[in-house]
């Protein structure tokens, strides 16, 4: 198995080995269950499709709750497709955080927080035009000069500038695992991760 959905609880600390206080994130994995299974023969790859946090049939759409009752499940919110080089287990099957253990390495997945539409200073660490002397007025925060003249007659796509800022699809890569537990369905990773609190986070080995 090489993966869980999970949602980020939020931060805490815990004193290591050497008595220093360590940063570390808890996310907790509800039994996520196999609800497809993708093979060479059927789909021209191995994959696993795994789902996660039960939601109402009323609130779900009639092929989705066709899709969960192979499985002979619930409808599911999320769902994420895991490749693998083989296929294991089969459709129905509940996964847990026991495939973790204390020490491995894992990337996590998630979104990170939206900030809105931002100026350059937020958005791309510049740092204003200039000083507030010399008759600036309101300049403090500017991007500055953002074109030429003549040539090229235009801005060039791609420039830094004011926008939509977060909100973006991000991978935390090698996060390690300080701790699991089992009977809470607790992973406690080292270090932050990305996405706000209550958000769904995808953890794969």
């Amino acid at each position: 198995m090489v993966g869980l959905i999970g949602k980020k609880i939020g931060m805490t600390s815990i004193i290591g080995e050497n008595g220093a206080k360590i940063g570390c994130t808890l996310v907790q994995a509800e039994p996520n269950i196999i609800s497809q299974i993708k093979t060479v023969e059927n789909e021209g790859y191995n994959a696993l499709q795994i789902s996660a946090i039960e939601v109402k049939t009323k609130h779900t759409n009639a092929s989705a709750i066709g899709h969960f009752k192979k499985a002979n499940s619930a409808p599911m919110k999320v769902s994420h497709e895991f490749r693998v080089a083989e296929t294991v287990g089969s459709i129905g099957d509940v996964v847990d955080v026991s495939i973790f253990a204390e020490g491995d390495f894992v990337d996590i997945i998630g979104t990170s927080k939206g900030k809105g539409f931002q100026g350059v200073v937020k958005r791309h660490n510049f740092n204003g035009v200039g000083p507030s002397t010399h008759g600036q007025h309101d300049r403090a925060r500017a991007p500055g000069s953002i074109g030429s003249s003549s040539y090229p007659s235009k801005v060039f796509k791609g420039l830094r500038m004011a926008g939509r800022m977060g909100g973006k699809r991000v991978k935390n890569v090698n996060a390690l695992i300080l701790k699991v537990i089992p009977e809470k369905n607790l992973l406690v990773i080292k270090g932050s991760i990305t996405g706000h609190n209550g958000s769904i986070v995808v953890i794969e080995k």
